[in-house]
């Protein structure tokens, strides 16, 4: 079995502003658009992203999409049983003006030490690690392997990793090193399905990600 299906899933469009870049939003922009994500009222099935000074509306993942994300948390939830840290998915991680939904986080368990301002979710600041796993579609991968990388690195997470069933043959990337007036990252490693990657940092430092968690690689068609 690969991670992903590989057809891929209809999209709601994008709410976008006229700006490319979140550096060009103006102050009363950023407010606008912060209010209507907050007031957005989403059919079930889909979430509500602010990337990149975009709102973005996507469905959440098919079935083999959930077994990777499920065998991560679970996982992680083992690795991580006797620390004050949690593995944690479906929720907001908020960073001045974003709103982010990954697939797997680690942060602490303590709500106090990382409930953001509003009470909308967790704050980026107290986010060690993030996990995506990369969905079908062009504009689902470039959300993960471009704006959202770019994001990550701006709020200075220090570890992201990418589950990719479309990268050749099923790849996992982590990225470490976030430089944020960059928006990029320090080191990049990239492995094939298969070979295990083993998180070098933070409360997760040792735990590694293999195929029983990203299944096998995909065969060539």
């Amino acid at each position: 079995m690969t991670a992903l299906a590989h057809e891929g899933p209809k999209t709601m469009p994008e709410i976008r502003t006229e700006s490319v870049s979140p550096a060009e939003n103006g102050p009363e922009l950023d407010e606008a658009l912060w209010q209507a994500w907050k007031t957005m009222e989403v059919p079930e099935g889909y979430r509500a992203e602010i990337i990149e000074g975009f709102i973005e509306v996507s469905p959440t993942g098919r079935f083999a999409h959930a077994q990777v994300v499920n065998r991560l948390r679970d996982a992680l939830a083992i690795f991580l049983k006797d620390s004050d840290h949690s593995a944690w998915n479906d929720t907001n991680v908020i960073h001045t003006g974003s709103a982010w939904i990954p697939d797997g986080l680690v942060a602490p368990r303590d709500a106090e030490l990382i409930e953001d301002e509003e009470g909308l979710g967790i704050k980026a600041s107290a986010v060690s690690m993030v996990v995506e796993v990369v969905s079908p579609g062009k504009r689902n991968q470039d959300r993960d392997r471009v704006r959202k990388r770019r994001e990550y690195a701006r709020a200075g997470i220090p570890v992201y990793v990418m589950i990719d069933d479309h990268d050749g043959q099923g790849a996992v990337t982590l990225f470490t090193g976030p430089r944020p007036d960059a928006a990029d990252w320090g080191d990049i490693h990239r492995v094939p399905y298969g070979t295990e990657v083993l998180i070098p940092e933070g409360p997760a430092k040792g735990f590694t990600i293999t195929e029983a968690i990203t299944g096998p690689a995909r065969s060539e068609k």
